[in-house]
């Protein structure tokens, strides 16, 4: 290695190094007082107007009293604790309180000893001059030390040139902050205002830019720059749409997630790039969460034994965390998937290790298991989650759809009477809507028998009864199997991002928003509502797998292709959360309203359940999916094999109509 370039790496090394550990803080403090000094002896030299006899005359004597002011005030407002490189506007605050304060002291002492002696060993100008003196040298020392700073972690620590956005006080902050960081990542080339009464300007050393759409790519490239950084806070603004203008000038986006004030002690560092995170599509996508009613839910949950079905799915794990922060006497994890139970395990263990959790491995469509879970825990409220989901290879297997969506559905609500349960919260789907596919149809049928059980309780029984309440929603971002991972994937694998189809539009809502809705509804409920949220507006997933491939730094259908595969067995283009001959009641909750819908007879739904359960045995596919549709009318095929079976329908009520 050549002598040349181990003085280029030992140089670095050296920087690096100086960047990493900040000067200790006695050093400021000892810089601070050898100021005070050299200004008090500049002083002395050249005003020697004051004379007197005794010890306080001597200059020596002079420059230790004020010394001593200075380093007790100093010691008291701590304005030495700062990181000089990293320090802004609280030095200059902090620098000035101890000059003013030590001089005013000063003032004070030198009054009272006039008093006492009947002489002035200092004069009041002097004092004025020292601190005047003292207050520029400080400054100049931290600029200097900041300058210095920048200057060779700029030339050796590449940072990436970003642009970030506002002009109020928390950008600037944020900007300031970026530039003078340890170690940093970044190099804040420009704040992009949004005000209009902001001109172009420049704010320590940040030139201010007015925003104009029209001149984006102008900007970007005047500052050799492609990434603009925003905070936290102005994530409303990004997803009102304000973020595509930068998407489709393929501008990337940084997100400060969080900012902080450091108060940095001795020895620690400022790492505030690591809190900068390239922006998710589910960033972009979500809303304002559902703010919980918590003293109602710890009311209801604390102290109560939670059985929660599905347990390790997307959904079920999300209650159950939230369960587990309102004080549950017990949880009762219900799921046949060994390692997500055993990873949901590990996970409670470590965040919550006060709650109280069972396991408890078992098929919801095994009675005799699920009676002895029953049995045994006695659970005062049910959260059933559990349930088949995928529409494509429900089509195909509609016998496991009824098996498990209907049928494990009936056993759990059974079971809930026979044990007494206070509340049972069934997630459902906006696919139980005008269903298209034998998914959405066997939790239309599963909402219908828990709904008409409950309403048969009211009628039958005298005593206590067990609520049976319905949520309904639209798509879950992230969860297992949904679109936004698999379309990750797929932009990982360098694509293409495949969809069914170039209109096919759906609702979106984060796992924990619709977590909140069943705890919500939980509490609210009386019995046989069905809930459903008021999701927003509907997402184009064209649209959705575009702006994912912007957010990787890539061009769609440039770099990543994006492919219409054709719509799929049982799906439709548009999801609906509200079939159109129901109505909606308000709630205390502006986001969730109750669907008013078509209630069914026990003994009705009773028999027809019983002819499914039949045609199960005999595993009879077809004689199945036309049960379904005598059972929900509004269930008509789209793009599936069983769309046949419309027809012999709608041919066969010809043929009644004809004979009347």
């Amino acid at each position: 290695m050549s002598r040349k370039l181990l003085l280029k790496l030992s140089r670095l090394s050296f920087i690096k190094v100086m960047a990493a550990t900040p000067a200790p803080r006695w050093l400021v403090l000892i810089a601070d007082l050898a100021i005070v000094v050299l200004s008090c002896v500049f002083v002395f030299l050249f005003n020697t107007t004051l004379s007197g006899e005794g010890i306080f005359y001597t200059p020596i004597a002079k420059i230790i009293i004020v010394f001593l002011s200075y380093l007790i005030f100093s010691l008291v407002y701590k304005s030495y604790q700062y990181i000089v490189r990293l320090s802004v506007m609280s030095d200059i605050y902090r620098i000035a309180i101890l000059v003013v304060t030590s001089s005013f002291f000063l003032v004070l002492l030198i009054l009272m000893l006039e008093l006492i002696t009947g002489n002035r060993f200092i004069s009041i100008w002097n004092i004025f001059i020292i601190g005047v003196f003292s207050f520029s040298l400080m400054m100049c020392m931290r600029l200097v030390i900041k300058y210095l700073y920048a200057l060779f972690s700029g030339n050796v620590l590449k940072r990436k040139p970003v642009i970030v956005l506002g002009s109020a006080i928390n950008s600037f902050v944020l900007a300031s902050a970026l530039k003078n960081e340890v170690d940093g990542r970044f190099d804040p080339v420009a704040l992009l205002s949004l005000s209009e009464k902001k001109n172009e300007t420049m704010v320590n050393g940040i030139p201010i830019i007015k925003y104009k759409k029209d001149e984006i790519i102008e900007v970007f490239q005047k500052y050799k720059c492609d990434t603009l950084l925003f905070l936290s806070t102005q994530i409303e603004l990004m997803r009102s749409g304000f973020a595509d203008i930068f998407l489709e000038n393929n501008i990337k986006l940084l997100m400060l997630n969080q900012v902080e004030e450091f108060e940095v002690e001795e020895n620690a560092s400022l790492n505030l790039s690591t809190h900068v995170q390239n922006i998710k599509i589910e960033d972009l996508l979500g809303r304002d969460i559902i703010k919980n009613n918590n003293p109602l839910i710890e009311q209801q949950i604390h102290n109560q034994v939670v059985l929660i079905t599905g347990a390790a799915g997307s959904i079920g794990s999300e209650i159950v965390r939230q369960v587990a922060l309102f004080n549950a006497k017990e949880i009762i994890l219900v799921d046949q998937a060994e390692t997500p139970m055993h990873e949901l395990q590990l996970e409670l263990e470590e965040k919550y290790p006060n709650v109280k959790v069972k396991l408890f491995i078992g098929d919801i469509t095994n009675r005799i298991r699920m009676e002895h879970v029953f049995e045994q825990y006695r659970p005062r409220y049910v959260f059933h989650a559990a349930a088949y989901k995928h529409v494509p290879m429900m089509e195909n297997n509609p016998s496991e759809a009824i098996h498990t969506n209907v049928f494990g559905t009936k056993i759990i609500a059974d079971l809930a009477i026979k044990y007494d349960v206070e509340k049972f919260v069934m997630i459902s789907t906006d696919k139980a809507v005008n269903p298209t596919n034998v998914m959405g149809a066997s939790k239309r049928i599963a909402e219908i028998y828990v709904q008409s059980l409950f309403f048969n309780q009211i009628k039958t029984k005298d005593g206590h009864c067990t609520r049976f309440i319905t949520t309904r929603f639209g798509n879950v971002l992230g969860s297992n199997g949904s679109v936004i991972p698999r379309f990750r994937q797929q932009i990982e694998e360098g694509g293409p991002i495949t969809v069914t189809h170039k209109d096919i539009i759906r609702y979106f809502m984060t796992i924990p928003e619709a977590c909140q809705l069943v705890l919500e509804a939980g509490c609210m409920g009386l019995g046989g509502e069905i809930y459903i949220f008021d999701m927003g507006k509907p997402i184009k997933i064209y649209d959705l797998a575009s702006r994912m491939i912007t957010l990787a730094g890539l061009r769609p259908n440039i770099d990543i292709q994006i492919v219409e595969t054709g719509l799929r067995p049982g799906e439709k283009l548009y999801e609906e959360l509200l079939n159109d001959k129901e109505l909606t009641m308000a709630t205390t909750h502006k986001k969730i309203m109750i669907a008013k819908v078509r209630t069914y007879e026990y003994e009705e739904i009773v028999k027809h359940i019983s002819k499914l359960e039949q045609m199960l045995m005999n595993d009879n596919l077809h004689d199945i999916v036309v049960e379904m549709k005598q059972i929900v009318p509004e269930y008509i095929s789209q793009n599936s094999k069983w769309q046949d079976i419309d027809v012999e329908i709608k041919s066969a009520k010809t043929i009644i109509n004809n004979k009347q």
